[in-house]
């Protein structure tokens, strides 16, 4: 990261909108569905259901889309990278219409929100590309457009974008859009509430009971009761039907800086090689545009040096898009998606013994569209009548289709290697004096492993290095000064709180030690 600018850690869209102030739930409700989640698939989930005539309650953890919708790169799209020609190779020429069917139907749903409810969300239709700069990949490219034309989508292969460097082909699919995230969906928030919706934040739901009702108590103690309830979490916090076997978080960092309007792009570009790399841009201010740059995915909790991920991300768009270098200033962040074992997101029932409990996920890095998707296709679920065509595709239920066995072994090799391994090898560090200010590492103290952070001013703090979902033990996040879970993608703060599921209980606390050079120290 160029040291000579300003950065700005937090995402552009946070930083650009006011926050919100929706109350804490504190006394017992009832309802006729209760959506768990306040990013996009809730918010439009719970939008469809009210526009139907149902009382929709919202139980948002932290603040409304704040989470990973208001980290997004914002692209609401049916160009899901190189997906069509694997989609209909695996599962048929039907399955790869059905899911391009849904998200362009999603891309055009959103554009008819904003024009039917008012909003000024910076709606910009504009094309989106897949390419690559290896020759030796053209072919994959040729495919993909080919697939992505057969399954009905505006898409065809080119060699020449508007990018300032050489790629060897793209797939351009016309028709697509790019928006300012937060704004569209604090305005349908206050269309919720303007239908008869309510909205709590900082009520964390932390159990979830199925009967003739569903009764969710939250960590205040109130308890709402439901005919429905929806789990709209990015990430199931309560997973019965453990799909949490069948899902990959993975997390990308975010780059921003304004540039001149005539040097930044006017479409939507990312392509799978360079540890992917995403590129477009947004309205910034007279004469400017905020160029967008996304890349270096890597599993949350990897223990890497997640700092020189910045550096690299930055160091590759300031060399390949000339005007990033010249910024006068830049904003970072970072985002997580769930990858499916097949690639297709889970949206229905969320397991086979439950009717009224039903769950959205695995959007795979297209939370936009599939968000939009998922709110549609469960309020079919919930209201009756009519369901998309592309219902069963979509149902959590579905068994893995056999040649996804592979990627389905390799997971759960990597979550048990996290789970055994972690607990088998010593930590980076021997001592919590080893820990530089502004860091952590786990460590042994008093025979625990303890994840240990000192501040900038020296201060030690510990919690237990146990993830409170199912027990893999976390590691330090070094930019983003975060504890995160390798196995399942769980998020802490420097104190234990839960920044991000699954995971809905904080990090135990944990005595700093008074003598910190103890030999039992070592893990």
């Amino acid at each position: 990261m160029n040291a000579q600018r300003p950065t700005t850690d937090e995402s552009y869209w946070m930083a650009t909108t006011p926050g919100t102030g929706y109350p804490p739930l504190d006394a017992d409700l009832t309802a006729d569905v209760a959506v768990i989640g306040g990013g996009i698939a809730g918010l439009c989930t719970a939008w469809d259901l009210v526009r139907a005539g149902l009382d929709v309650v919202v139980l948002e953890a932290d603040r409304i889309a704040a989470g990973v919708s208001g980290a997004t790169t914002a692209k609401v799209t049916a160009a899901h990278g190189l997906i069509y020609a694997r989609l209909e190779a695996k599962q048929g020429a039907d399955a790869a219409w059905l899911y391009a069917r849904s998200q362009q139907e999603a891309v055009d749903r959103t554009a008819a929100l904003c024009d039917e409810l008012h909003i000024d969300a910076e709606l910009e239709r504009a094309p989106a590309f897949t390419y690559v700069q290896d020759p030796e990949r053209v072919d994959e490219i040729e495919q993909e457009a080919a697939a992505a034309r057969r399954a009905g989508l505006d898409a065809s292969f080119v060699t020449d974008t508007e990018l300032p460097f050489d790629i060897s082909g793209a797939v351009r699919v016309g028709g697509q859009l790019q928006f300012h995230p937060r704004k569209f969906l604090l305005a349908l928030a206050e269309n919720i509430i303007t239908a008869g919706g309510r909205i709590f934040e900082r009520s964390r739901v932390t159990a979830l009971h199925e009967d003739h009702v569903c009764r969710l108590t939250t960590e205040s103690g109130a308890t709402v009761r439901a005919r429905d309830t929806v789990i709209a979490t990015h990430y199931p916090v309560f997973d019965h039907s453990l799909l949490f076997t069948l899902l990959t978080p993975r997390r990308e960092l975010v780059i921003a800086a304004p540039v001149p309007a005539d040097a930044a792009p006017t479409g939507m570009y990312i392509t799978p090689e360079n540890r992917v790399r995403s590129v477009r841009s947004a309205p910034y201010d007279e004469g400017r545009r905020l160029l967008i740059v996304t890349g270096e995915s890597f599993e949350p909790g990897a223990g890497d040096d997640v700092r020189g991920r910045f550096a690299r991300l930055d160091a590759w768009a300031s060399a390949s898009l000339p005007p990033f270098a010249q910024a006068d200033s830049v904003y970072r962040w970072a985002t997580q998606d769930n990858d499916s074992v097949d690639r297709l997101p889970y949206v229905g029932h969320a397991n086979p013994g439950t009717q009224h409990v039903f769950v959205a996920t695995g959007f795979g890095g297209w939370g936009m569209s599939n968000g939009v998707m998922a709110g549609r296709l469960l309020t079919a679920h919930i209201v009756g009548g009519p369901r998309p065509a592309w219902t069963e595709l979509f149902d959590p239920r579905r068994l893995p289709p056999v040649r996804a066995t592979g990627e389905l072994a390799a997971h759960q090799a990597a979550v048990a290697k996290h789970f055994i391994g972690d607990r088998l090898h010593t930590s980076h560090v021997d001592a919590v004096t080893d820990i530089p200010p502004g860091s952590g590492a786990v460590v042994r103290l008093d025979g625990h492993r303890c994840a240990v952070y000192r501040d900038e001013a020296g201060q030690v703090s510990a919690v237990s290095a146990r993830c409170t979902h199912l027990g893999c033990l976390v590691h330090f996040n070094n930019a983003e000064r975060a504890w995160e879970c390798p196995c399942h993608g769980s998020r802490f703060a420097t104190d234990g709180s839960v920044l991000h599921g699954p995971a809905t209980r904080p990090l135990e606390p944990r005595e700093t030690p008074d003598a910190p050079d103890r030999p039992d120290q070592r893990t």
